[in-house]
Parts: C-alpha cells; structure tokens; sequence
C-alpha cells in the first residue's frame, strides 16, 4: 500500500553561505523533492539573493520565502521583490511568499513598537493589493501605503500568502485571511494537530478554503539509526537551548508546546540544565525528545514518522537535513520515498 505521506520539501534559512543554498537546492531539485523553503531571521542573511539565483537554476521545484517580515521590509517593498522573482520563475506557480512578524526582541531594537496581528494583517492587505496591479490606499494601524502602485505588471496576481503564526489569535488570522500556515521547528504533531482546527474554524467562519500547512522539521536519515538519533539529539539541542528561557518561566506558547510534546515540564527544564552545564546532547536528551521534534532513522524509519504530521494536517513537511551531507542524505530519503509511492 503507498505511503500516505505530506509533500516533501527541504528547508534552507540566512543563517548559511547562499552558495550552499544554492547548492543545495538544485540537489533537492533532482532528488525529487516538491519545495524548496527559505527561512530569514532579522540580522541573518537575507535570503532573497540565494532566492533568486536558485529560480533562475532550477525549473520543476517550488521556492518558499519562509518567513519575511514586515519591519525590515515594508510591505510594498516584499511585494515589489516577489513580483520580481516571479517573473524569473519564468512562468508557473513556483514561488510562494510566507509573512512572519518577526523575533520580537529583535524588532524592537529597531526603534519600532512590536504589534505582529495588525503588522501582519497590513502587510497581506497592501501586498495582494499590488500583486493584484492595483494602485493602494491603505491606512493602516501599522503600515500605510498611499496611492502606491507598481512601475510593472506583476505576473501573478494570485501568489499564495502563507502566514508564519503560533498563537491563537495569530493562527485564527491565517485562517481568516492567508493561503497557507508556516509551522516552525520545535513543535510537535500534537500542536500541529491543534494549530490546524484553530485555522480551520477561522476560514470555515470566514467562508474561505482551508489554507494549506507546511510545517518545519529537522530529519537525520542514516543506514545506521544510532548515528542519526544522535545527529537528530545534536539538532533538537541546538533549538531546545535557542528557543526555550534557561528557567521554566517561560511564555504560555512554550508551555503549550512542551505540554503537547507528552514530555513533563520538569523533564524539559532538567534537559535544558543539563545542556547549559555542557553535557553533550546525546546525554542530555533521550529519545522522547526525537519523537517529539524530528524524525530520526533509516529513510524507511523517517517517512513513517512523516506519516504522523500527514495525520496531524500537514500538507508539506519542509525538513533540515542534520550532518554535513544533506545532498547525500535528500537522495536517501527521495528514493525510500519513491518506493514507498509504489
């Protein structure tokens, strides 16, 4: 019986060398793989040079733009660029545009008051407005266009728009107004599961289709299962230690979160303790925290645990491939996959 798995696309992000982005994803182009996604951090990288050349490289693959936000960029700015890297797209319906507030802490130390709901709602209302070739007057409580329109004739006025959103009130928005919803790293099925029926009643409400999901996720795929649980621990450390406060104070999100992990919060906070003394990831962690955050094993092993984000509402599962092959380890993953569509 073939696999029911999501679609399957490898995530890149600024925080690596554009020619390794560019690299990697005319590799993951060849492999099979249906997307290609960017991430951008504010002071990381910007992605859109990497973007751009691996559109005018590669010709089958979808490329994501995973999350820009709207600070950094203003709106007329993000749909100024999209437009143009769609007409190096050379036609089809290649590039997606996923909108993200942004880290908080960082936005704020750009002299702006951080307000991501109106930011993001703003942002969709002028971006599709010029997508659309229209001139815009938008007054916004965030962002304001006036009288705005491009100097060229977009080629697609219907770009999808996914919204990078967590919380509640962010995820019924993206049912209320966007294409598709970005889940990050460092949430687990369970959440995903969670996310999707807070999208889904908001479009539902809003008489509009269900947006699709893609969903982040970090993937050790070896012939040998202990060598990728471990680069699979190595990973989840990295994001446990950079997304979670060293104490257990942390915000409700993060506490959903760990609470939808099936992991005890004091496990967590005594896993993270031990992480910040320096033990090595493979100690710190056990295996619950691979169930809950990655996918692990033979390409065989990470597809059937694909098969649970497929369950939870995923559309595509965009992955991090952990160690230093990803090219190696994306054509080991596509060919389980292409027998498993037998």
């Amino acid at each position: 019986m073939p696999l029911d798995l999501p679609r399957l696309g490898v995530r890149l992000h600024g925080g690596m060398p554009a020619r390794d982005c560019i690299e990697i994803a005319i590799a993951a182009e060849g492999a099979g793989f249906d997307s290609v996604w960017f991430a951008e951090n504010p002071f990381h990288r910007s992605v859109v040079p990497a973007v751009a050349v691996c559109l005018a490289r590669t010709g089958r693959i979808a490329i994501g733009i995973g999350a820009v936000n709207p600070y950094q960029r203003h709106p007329t700015l993000i749909a100024q660029e999209l437009a143009a890297l769609d007409e190096l797209a050379q036609g089809g319906s290649r590039v997606r545009l996923g909108i993200g507030a942004g880290i908080g802490g960082r936005i704020e130390r750009l002299g702006v008051r951080f307000r991501p709901l109106p930011a993001l709602e703003d942002t969709v209302q002028i971006v599709r407005a010029l997508l659309r070739g229209e001139t815009v007057a938008h007054r916004g409580r965030v962002f304001t266009a006036e009288e705005v329109a491009l100097d060229f004739q977009p080629p697609r006025p219907d770009m999808p728009i996914y919204f990078a959103s967590m919380g509640k009130k962010s995820l019924a928005l993206c049912g209320r107004l966007a294409d598709g919803l970005i889940v990050s790293n460092m949430c687990p099925p369970a959440y995903t599961e969670r996310a999707a029926a807070i999208v889904r009643d908001s479009a539902d409400a809003a008489g509009r289709a269900m947006p699709a999901i893609v969903q982040y996720v970090p993937c050790a795929a070896r012939p040998d299962r202990e060598t990728a649980r471990r680069l699979a621990k190595e990973a989840v450390a990295g994001m446990l230690a950079a997304f979670w406060p060293a104490s257990g104070q942390w915000p409700p999100l993060r506490d959903t979160i760990v609470q939808l992990s099936g992991i005890p919060k004091e496990e967590v906070v005594a896993a993270l303790d031990r992480l910040r003394a320096g033990v090595p990831a493979d100690g710190a962690l056990d295996d619950r925290f691979i169930a809950a955050f990655a996918l692990a094993g033979t390409a065989e092993d990470c597809l059937a645990q694909a098969m649970r984000y497929r369950a939870a509402g995923v559309d595509e599962l965009v992955l991090t491939f952990a160690g230093n092959d990803p090219a190696r380890d994306m054509a080991y993953v596509a060919a389980a996959a292409l027998r498993g569509a037998l």
